[in-house]
């Protein structure tokens, strides 16, 4: 019998297709990633020379900002139609009667914003409610 010494031929790794790979998993993961952008509310209160009131311990607060935004207890409400707020407000009020609701308002808010928030808050039958201002320092 005759051996022939038969060459293997030797392996290679393409590395290649890998990479392909490895930067379309990258860009995929890097579109499809959704951020989050956190951000304070910034509010310019009015100015009032009246003392200040007491709060009880449950409060809902309504922020409105400038532009007429809604923030139920520094969460931002979805839309500013007076049925999202009114279901805001529900949701933090829960099964609590008549709590505090403090209303604080941009001085540069429109009064349409404000009357929306006290429409909202007199829907749901809450009576008990105060406007945030800013104590003068006089």
């Amino acid at each position: 019998m005759i051996f022939r010494n038969t060459r293997k031929e030797e392996l290679q790794l393409n590395l290649t297709p890998l990479i392909d790979v490895v930067f379309l998993l990258l860009i995929f993961f890097m579109v499809s990633t959704s951020f989050t952008k956190e951000s304070e509310i910034n509010i310019e209160l009015p100015e009032s020379s009246g003392t200040p009131l007491k709060t009880e311990k449950f409060v809902i607060e309504i922020e409105i900002d400038r532009e007429g935004r809604y923030f139920v207890n520094q969460q931002r409400v979805k839309d500013n139609k007076v049925l999202t707020l009114k279901r805001a407000i529900r949701l933090i009020q829960g099964n609590k009667k008549n709590p505090q609701l403090i209303i604080s308002s941009d001085r540069k808010t429109s009064y349409e914003a404000v009357v929306k928030a006290m429409d909202a808050a007199r829907q749901l039958g809450l009576v008990n409610l105060t406007f945030a201002t800013k104590q003068t320092k006089e």
